[in-house]
């Protein structure tokens, strides 16, 4: 514990992803082996399932992501209070208490930046017309002298939980785009099972009279395809957007998080002004297009075998109440985890 730099390199590795300050006891171990104090897990979890943050400290089961490699992590019914404590790490955090008491971030003194219009005056204020840190000097004589000014460790205390509960937000948001994605994902599986579905019900019909339908059943087969290609094609289009917008998050969380690292205060606020506009512009590019209610429906595509054999070459798809009355059942939609399928109308 004599060497500084071993313990500065014990310190990162007994800070939590979350609030980025050292582990508070219980801590617990993810499934993934990552660990994180009890309250921050059920911060992060509270926030990935909105839904269950009335059900009292211990919820009835769930799953959150961890913030460090994003792997899933599924609750029991005893949700955080289930998971394992890292015995362990809570020990190592008591002996490094015992032995020092440095706090966790470099003294002042020894980071502490110089004015560059007054080489020898120190930065220690901060300027909130200008929004940029600054000494003693210039707020009495230079440049800062007619503005507001509050004390530097103020304004980084400040800044850097308004930039932390920024983070958590943004955590949150990048699992409810994951789920998002995972439904989109649903929806194209239902789209193409369905359209395989009512292809194979018009291939049954034309093949009770082929002999005149084999051209028109081809014709109707290709529509259908058509139309599952023009669906998936958008969804996938939309997951595509989705992932993109997930992917500049994750690595915007990253950038964040390397920002809270920063020991110096001076440059952390020079830094954070910038992080806090990526995250703002972030946020509202977040509303990213969805597909409509039972949009992977392909019912609409039924024929009617009970025309007569002159009418069969100018067979077509029937809509509205001309198709309300053909006899013939068709093939029930498979639907997503909505339960919503699409305008069943059209028919042969």
């Amino acid at each position: 514990m004599g060497d500084s730099s071993s313990v500065e390199n014990l310190e990162k590795q007994l800070i939590c992803p979350i609030c980025l300050e050292i582990f508070t006891k219980p801590v617990v171990i993810l499934p993934c082996q990552h660990n994180l104090c009890r309250k921050c897990a059920n911060d992060v979890y509270q926030a990935s399932n909105p839904l269950w943050q009335n059900r009292g400290p211990v919820s009835t089961g769930g799953r959150f992501r961890c913030p460090s490699c994003r792997h899933e992590v599924v609750l029991d019914r005893h949700g955080v209070y289930g998971l394992q404590r890292n015995l362990l790490v809570e020990n190592i955090i008591d002996i490094y208490k015992s032995e020092t008491t440095r706090p966790l971030l470099p003294k002042t003194e020894q980071q502490q930046l110089m004015c560059d219009q007054h080489e020898e005056e120190k930065i220690n204020i901060y300027c909130l017309t200008c929004e940029t840190p600054t000494c003693s000097m210039c707020k009495v004589f230079g440049a800062h002298k007619d503005c507001d000014v509050a004390p530097l460790p103020d304004m980084y205390k400040r800044q850097k939980t308004e930039l932390s509960d920024a983070i958590a937000i943004l955590v949150a948001g990048n699992d409810r785009t994951q789920a998002l994605i995972s439904q989109m994902e649903d929806i194209c599986k239902t789209v193409k099972e369905n359209g395989h579905r009512q292809m194979q019900y018009i291939s049954d019909k034309f093949d009770e009279l082929y002999a005149i339908l084999e051209e028109r059943k081809r014709d109707l087969i290709e529509t259908v395809g058509r139309e599952q290609d023009q669906k998936l094609g958008h969804v996938r289009s939309l997951i595509r957007q989705h992932g993109d917008h997930l992917e500049m998050s994750v690595k915007l969380v990253e950038t964040a998080i390397q920002s809270m690292e920063e020991p110096q205060m001076a440059v952390f606020l020079q830094s954070a002004k910038e992080v806090f506009k990526k995250i703002t512009d972030t946020a509202k590019a977040s509303n990213i297009e969805r597909t409509e209610a039972g949009y992977e429906s392909m019912a609409h595509f039924i024929i009617n075998t009970e025309d007569v054999a002159d009418m069969l070459r100018g067979i077509d798809f029937q809509t509205g109440e001309d198709g309300e009355d053909n006899g013939d059942e068709a093939p029930e939609d498979l639907t997503t985890s909505s339960g919503q399928t699409g305008d069943s109308g059209r028919r042969l």
